[in-house]
């Protein structure tokens, strides 16, 4: 028999010091009948963040990498280990961005969603920002190309309540319900054990984007749904450090989706539909790095601390 945990949180961290020690104390707060272990990924930090685990949070399991070799990187490393310590997988496994705070029985109430709902391989939960807006990405459609045409347009933006332009982030739906969607994010994702057996790890070729996406198609292709639960609510610090995104960031975010679209539709789009997605990735990307040129005249351009976006 194995003494796996019902959950088992993974948790990477880069230079977020502040951030990862408010969300330990919330994820140790934790209320209900439900065991959990606790991996820390640390991403080579330079602020102190591992020394942080070490000295406030023994109950969890550290892993200093020696390098930044990305998130979906991180990740594995913490999913591997959970596997490799217990013999199998526990019955649910939870990616958890550094920079959330959980109420005292989110963990045990998405526990439930899921045990309610035995046809999801993936769930997620409603993300409010700390001025009480909903994250938007935490419930979304896969980016196709007629997706991701809305978004770069702008009518998923002047259309939000449109179930046809609102689908990149779908803002048509209600916050606080329950609905079938692509994809939740990485931010909090709750995925079955026996789902990881199947599809496997992330993706390692996305560095800091899009790793969240690509699982959930894979888990949906294996014939899995992905709900999102809006009647749990998370608290997400997005965007805290800054209002300037890093060069890297904005390369990054591009790059995702240029992983994402040449691995799951490029084969099925035609090839002058396929040369004006990659295009309009290229020319958003430039004009994204353009706009951050600008308005970082005069400021110092801040690290990358945490994922802020999904292609």
């Amino acid at each position: 028999m194995s003494n796996a945990p019902d959950v088992g949180i993974v948790i990477v961290s880069y230079n977020v010091r502040e951030l990862l020690r408010r969300c330990l104390r919330s994820v140790y707060a934790s209320a209900g009948d439900v065991s959990y272990r606790v991996c820390v990924v640390d991403n080579n930090s330079r602020d102190g963040s591992a020394d942080v685990v070490r000295a406030e949070f023994p109950r969890a399991t550290l892993l200093a990498a020696g390098a930044n070799r990305g998130y979906a990187v991180a990740n594995n490393a913490g999913l591997r280990l959970l596997r490799e310590r217990y013999g199998a997988w526990p019955r649910y496994v939870v990616l958890l961005n550094p920079d959330t705070e959980l109420a005292p029985l989110a963990l045990r109430q998405m526990v439930d969603f899921l045990d309610a709902h035995p046809e999801a391989g993936a769930g997620g939960p409603k993300l409010v920002q700390p001025d009480g807006r909903l994250d938007l990405a935490c419930r979304r459609s896969f980016p196709t190309p007629e997706v991701s045409l809305y978004r770069m347009t702008g009518l998923s933006r002047l259309l939000p309540r449109s179930r046809r332009f609102g689908r990149y982030n779908l803002t048509y739906l209600d916050p606080d319900g329950v609905a079938e969607v692509d994809s939740v994010v990485g931010a909090f994702m709750m995925v079955r054990g026996e789902v990881v057996d199947q599809v496997g790890l992330l993706d390692e070729r996305f560095f800091m984007y899009g790793e969240d996406l690509d699982w959930a198609y894979r888990i949906k292709a294996r014939g899995w749904r992905v709900l999102y639960n809006g009647r749990v609510t998370v608290l997400h610090h997005k965007g805290a450090s800054s209002a300037q995104r890093s060069r890297q960031s904005i390369v990054e975010f591009y790059r995702a989706m240029l992983i994402f679209f040449g691995k799951h539709y490029a084969a099925s789009t035609s090839r002058p539909v396929r040369w004006l997605v990659v295009l309009g990735i290229y020319a958003s990307a430039a004009l994204a790095l353009l706009r951050n040129l600008i308005a970082g005249r005069g400021t110092t351009p801040r690290r990358v601390v945490a994922r802020e976006a999904h292609p």
